[in-house]
């Protein structure tokens, strides 16, 4: 039975720089990249090609040797350039150059009704697109989980609309819903943002539960969707897949191949064109960042401001971003701080000098943290922006202190980094928060 759910906390930032519905004619990308670090959860992974060689899109380049079975394939035809390594011959990129024209390998349509379906899509290349709750990883196609949640609509700030990026898609989307239903025992969630009306490519879908959320960000994260429609507890998998990983999923099995083709938003305060552009993941973000700066001094993010990853100027997109953000680098002093009165500086607080709830329009931010980190101040500031029955405070300082049986009782199976981003962004400790989170998940899954 669908469900409504209104959500009351949160905190919506409301930026600048959030791209206009029409397609730039940026210069398309030349090189690309798949990076091992966005997936985590990887642990020995297993480069499958060398310098020089050719490759087509949906080529095997990368396997955990883990989980062998799980194909990580080139996102587009062209040729290994390089395999990039940091210390300890850390892998950190496999760089390919494009071919003008893009080939697809022929990997054949796949039956749902195939007794190895969960094989077949493992061995397609778009497996990675399935993320396993608890710990934020990519999926065990050996698993079965009770229930696979998507989620249709994203708060984070300047996130893409999926009414935009996914139009005409409503094939592909309906033949990825349809093979997801075959992995589970359960039900496959779709949740869409009560707010606003459906877009076309999700409002005709079958075979899915859809149920509507309203409220400020976090609304849009499917954590805390799980958390209000059927929540995690210890012994419990569930799988999660983003509306562009069903897209993905659903071409492999219509037309036989790996289209890792994406529309993503140019966004930020500092880029002088925000809009959308089509291109594949992994691309290089010069072309869409070069000559298109209000100015010089600016950071990079692949992603948003809250959970995306710096990265340079000629950095690459990473797997799981739909969008690319530039705003002022704040690597500055400010005379008095916070203690200047002010209503264009964003803030979460009403104090001294916070005035920005008076201010109606949009802000534009930077990266200064107007402090230093420093112990943790029980605020109670937490529990108004995490709309989960959690008790924020209490489970970091359990991290902290490495009490698996605290993390366990105190929530941690329910949590990834995105779900506390905005606890990070509203701390007055200036706490790196999504590092401890994954640092807790990681004690508990390999202990």
């Amino acid at each position: 039975m669908s469900k409504i759910v209104k959500l009351n906390k949160g905190f919506d930032l409301k930026l600048a720089g959030k791209a206009s519905q029409e397609m730039a004619n940026f210069a398309p990308a030349q090189t690309f990249a798949l990076k091992p670090t966005d997936f985590p959860g990887i642990q020995r992974p297993k480069v499958l090609v060398q310098e020089g060689d050719t490759v087509k899109a949906g080529t095997p380049i990368l396997i955990d040797k883990a989980m062998d079975q799980v194909i990580y394939a080139a996102p587009v035809s062209g040729e290994i350039v390089e395999i990039k390594r940091g210390e300890k011959r850390k892998l950190l990129e496999i760089r390919i150059l494009a071919d003008q024209t893009i080939s697809h390998e022929n990997l054949g349509k796949i039956d749902l009704n195939s007794e190895d379906l969960a094989a077949k899509l493992a061995s397609s290349g778009v497996w990675p697109n399935i993320i396993q709750r608890p710990f934020g990883v990519v999926a065990n196609p050996a698993d079965k989980p009770k229930a696979i949640f998507i989620s249709a609509f994203d708060t984070h700030p300047l996130a893409p609309d999926y009414g935009f990026t996914l139009q005409g898609e409503e094939k592909y989307f309906q033949a990825g819903i349809d093979a997801l239903t075959k992995l589970t025992s359960g039900k496959v969630h779709l949740n869409v943002d009560g707010s606003k009306p459906v877009p076309a490519v999700f409002s005709g879908v079958q075979n899915v539960q859809v149920n509507k959320f309203s409220g400020p960000h976090p609304a849009g994260n499917v954590g805390v969707q799980i958390h209000h429609i059927d929540p995690i507890n210890k012994g419990d998998l569930v799988w999660t897949v983003s509306p562009f990983g069903v897209v993905q999923i659903g071409k492999a099995v219509v037309e036989g191949i790996y289209d890792a083709s994406r529309t993503i938003a140019i966004t930020g305060s500092e880029v002088t064109k925000a809009a959308y552009v089509k291109t594949y993941v992994g691309a290089n973000v010069s072309t869409f960042v070069k000559g298109n700066l209000n100015s010089g001094h600016v950071r990079v993010i692949s992603g948003n401001v809250l959970t995306g990853e710096k990265i340079s100027l000629d950095g690459y997109l990473g797997f799981y971003h739909n969008q690319i953000t530039v705003i002022p680098e704040g690597d500055y002093e400010e005379f008095l701080g916070w203690l200047k009165p002010s209503t264009s500086k964003l803030s979460f607080h009403k104090a001294l000098g916070m005035f920005s709830f008076l201010n109606k329009g949009e802000f534009k931010v930077d990266t200064n943290t107007h402090g230093e980190e420093r112990p943790f101040v029980v605020s109670g500031v937490f529990e108004k922006v995490l709309p989960m029955d959690i008790l924020p405070t209490y489970l970091f300082k359990a991290i902290i202190a490495e009490d698996f049986d605290e993390m366990e009782e105190l929530g941690l199976y329910e949590l990834v980094e995105e779900d506390v981003a905005l606890c990070e962004f509203v701390d007055p400790s200036k706490n790196d928060l999504q590092e401890l989170v994954r640092n807790g998940i990681e004690l508990l899954m390999y202990s």
